[in-house]
């Protein structure tokens, strides 16, 4: 087998793409180098757990483009390994599971739009990894992170210094598995903080967009009305790049075509070093964690740092009213019943009911941390003219959108609000709004802390200039220290 002496720890894609320029590096290369640190690190070692599994066929495919390497129309993705979390559908010899046992014989038929989006853009994807069962939507009992097919993701970070759940979740092993150098970037799904809340715990850059800006076909769903996939990477340049590879009008997505003239293939020309200068953005202290004096503090030295930056940091008050909404149970339940019908007859379950059932006939394997999640969308009326959840969707939207981030931006002239980790997470998810989360530091025992931008519908461009700006002038992430745990 090949080798290289090319270092993929904390390397990017710009610096893939010189060394294969330059004739020091090939994708069977790299491929190589990321399958033996997962066996390294991942399977064994301090056994991050991360990837459930990896694609038989990546160094064949590393070897074609590696071939055709050249030729004209080939972006910054081509060749460049990429994880994504398990319930994202690809053609692979890998199923999509969800993390969910009943799952584990689930081949798609064809790939996701996000998986055709990656391929035409010449990337290699490079395996599955481990997610909160049914993305953190079976138990609220369990920990983040843990399925009953993939067991826990550890965080790379706390492997021995802080509790397993701390990965975050639900796309914990892109997080951890990002974090952790094995692969160059990955891709998440968020309903509400499932991007953000990996993200930030395990001191990578992550991306929720809007929502429509990524189409959701072949995801397996939970709420039609907040989903989305986005990047996962190690910098802010290659989350961005990421994002223009995954945007795109989908005729089986219809919330895709909100999109329409307002996403862009290439959001690189936004990596602004002055960024924050004149930037005005929202803090409302409510949301700070201040139960954890040691994050207090990061969350307040990284505003000093944008403040530096010129950035105008205005104290805001957020509306938020304590209602507690249903809209996501009514839209699994939907949402699941109509994907379980797609699958193979080598799936064992084609609805919410038979799932649950399913688990009860192995309960200690199957729901460890039991399942209330689903029992209680199993509940729910799956008519989607239900008065009750068209009367909670209203209610979400008014108190998130309207009301909520819509006014406090609007009477404060903001360009984005500031939250801590994924702390402000529900209000731009049940909104369909963007964010972007960026290490910001780490407290004392290692566990690490970011810093989240959120503002208005497709604003991606000014939240990745924030971002990139902040990063660059903070310049906050370390790599986990896994060579010598």
């Amino acid at each position: 087998m090949e080798t290289t002496t090319f270092a993929i720890k904390e390397t990017t894609i710009n610096e893939i793409q010189q060394a294969f320029k330059e004739g020091r590096l090939t994708s069977v290369e790299l491929v190589q180098s990321y399958l033996d640190r997962i066996e390294q690190y991942d399977k064994n070692g301090p056994k991050i757990n991360s990837v459930l599994s990896l694609n038989p066929d990546a160094l064949k495919i590393a070897a074609e483009l590696d071939e055709m390497r050249g030729q004209d129309g080939q972006g910054p993705l081509y060749g460049i390994t990429v994880l994504l979390k398990d319930n994202i559908e690809t053609t692979d010899a890998m199923p999509t599971t969800a993390g969910a046992i009943a799952l584990e014989n689930n081949f798609a038929r064809q790939d996701s739009f996000v998986a055709a989006q990656l391929r035409q853009a010449g990337a290699i994807i490079l395996g599955k990894v481990n997610l909160s069962e049914w993305a953190y939507f079976m138990s609220k009992d369990g920990p983040s992170g843990y399925s009953g097919l993939g067991g826990q993701v550890l965080n790379p970070y706390g492997v021995s210094t802080f509790k397993a759940g701390d990965v975050g979740g639900s796309s914990s092993g892109t997080g951890a598995a990002i974090a952790s150098n094995f692969a160059v970037v990955g891709v998440g799904t968020e309903t509400a903080g499932s991007i953000l809340s990996p993200a930030s715990a395990n001191s990578i850059v992550g991306i929720k967009p809007t929502v429509g800006l990524i189409s959701r076909t072949g995801i397996i769903p939970i709420a039609e009305s907040q989903d989305t996939a986005g990047p996962m990477a190690r910098t802010v340049t290659d989350a961005a790049i990421l994002l223009g590879a995954l945007t795109g009008i989908d005729e089986s997505d219809p919330a895709t075509q909100a999109s329409v003239e307002k996403a862009l293939t290439d959001y690189t020309s936004h990596l602004k070093a002055d960024g924050l200068n004149g930037a005005r953005i929202g803090v409302d202290v409510s949301f700070l964690n201040d139960e954890e004096p040691e994050e207090r503090a990061i969350i307040d030295q990284a505003i000093e740092v944008m403040k530096a930056q010129g950035a105008i940091i205005e104290e805001v008050e957020i509306p938020v009213e304590p209602f507690q909404s249903d809209v996501l149970w009514y839209e699994f339940k939907r949402g699941v019943n109509a994907y379980l019908q797609t699958t193979s007859d080598d799936v064992p379950v084609k609805t919410v009911a038979e799932v649950i059932e399913f688990n009860k006939q192995d309960p200690e394997r199957r729901m460890k941390f039991g399942q209330a999640e689903l029992e209680k969308s199993q509940s729910m009326s799956d008519d989607p003219s239900d008065p009750r959840y068209l009367e909670h969707r209203e209610t979400d939207l008014r108190t998130a959108k309207t009301e909520g981030i819509d006014a406090a931006m609007a009477q404060h002239n903001l360009d984005a609000l500031l939250f801590q980790d994924n702390r402000g997470a529900g209000m731009p998810a049940k909104a369909g709004y963007p964010s972007i989360t960026v290490p910001a530091g780490y407290t004392s025992n290692g566990h690490p802390v970011g810093v989240t931008f959120s503002a208005l519908a497709f604003s991606e461009a000014r939240l990745i200039e924030l971002a990139y700006a902040y990063e660059q002038a903070s310049k906050k992430r370390i790599a986990p220290n896994l060579e010598n745990y």
